[in-house]
C-alpha cells in the first residue's frame, strides 16, 4: 500500500476499491456489474420459470442427449450433478444412468455459508434430508471430489462465464480444488446471454450444453 509521501504525481490516494476473493476490484464497478446481473437473473429464472411442464420436459430430454454423447464422460469416474430447484433442468434420470455405467454420482453441500461446498454421493433412493438453503441433500455425509462438475446456468455468456444463483459456491468451490476439474456448463439454450462482465474470481465453463448443442 503507498504511504501519502509515495504518491508522486499529487493526486490523492484513492480508496474506490473493494477487495473480493483476494482480489482489488473497482468499487462502481462491482456495484453495476452486481445491479446488471441481478436484473439478468431475475428476467432468466422467469423466463425459465414460465415454461410449461411439457417445454420443460421436451428441452430437458434434448439436452440430456447431447450430455449422453460426450466422450468426456467415457474416462469419468466421479460426476457431480445439481438436485433441481427453480425450473432447472432435471438430470436426475441421466444422474441414475452414469450410475447404471459405474459412475459415482454426487451432489453438492452446503455445509457453512459462504464457504466452498462439500460434494456428497447419491444414488436413486437413498435417505434426502433438506440442506442449508431448504434444497434435498444426501442425509449421509459421504464427501468426495468430482472430476466432472455439472453446473446449473441461469446465464452463460459467449466467453463460457456463467450466472448462476447469485451465492457464489461454485466459483469459491471450483477455486479451492486442488486439480483442474471438468466443468460443463447444463441449461435451456434461451440462457444464452453476450456478457456476464466476468470478474477476476468468475470460472469460466469448458464446455456449455443445452438442447440445441454442446460447444467448448
Amino acid at each position: 500500500m503507498m504511504d501519502d509521501e509515495d504518491n508522486l504525481a499529487g493526486d490523492p490516494v484513492c480508496y474506490a476499491h473493494k477487495l473480493v476473493g483476494g482480489h482489488i476490484v473497482d468499487e462502481q464497478t462491482f456495484q453495476d456489474v452486481n445491479r446488471f446481473r441481478k436484473s439478468e437473473r431475475l428476467r432468466l429464472v422467469e423466463k425459465r420459470k414460465r415454461l410449461s411442464s411439457e417445454e420443460r420436459q421436451q428441452k430437458t430430454a434434448a439436452l440430456i442427449c447431447r450430455l449422453r454423447i460426450l466422450p468426456d464422460f467415457e474416462k469419468a469416474r466421479k460426476v457431480a450433478a445439481y438436485w433441481p430447484i427453480r425450473g432447472e433442468p432435471d438430470l436426475r434420470s441421466f444422474m441414475a444412468e452414469l450410475i447404471d455405467a459405474g459412475k459415482t454420482v454426487l451432489l453438492p453441500v452446503v455445509v457453512r455459508k459462504d464457504a466452498p461446498v462439500e460434494f456428497h454421493r447419491w444414488y436413486p433412493g437413498c435417505k434426502m434430508t433438506r440442506g442449508v438453503w431448504n434444497i434435498p441433500v444426501p442425509a449421509a455425509a459421504e464427501p468426495d471430489i468430482p472430476d466432472v462438475v455439472l453446473s446449473p446456468l441461469v446465464g452463460v455468456d459467449r466467453d463460457g462465464f456463467r450466472l448462476g444463483n447469485g451465492g457464489g459456491y461454485y466459483d469459491r468451490t471450483l477455486a479451492a480444488f486442488p486439480e483442474k476439474q471438468l466443468v460443463i456448463g447444463v441449461g435451456f439454450a434461451f440462457c444464452r446471454i453476450p456478457t456476464i462482465f466476468p470478474m477476476p474470481w468468475d470460472v469460466p465453463m469448458d464446455i456449455v450444453v443445452t438442447e440445441e448443442g454442446a460447444n467448448r
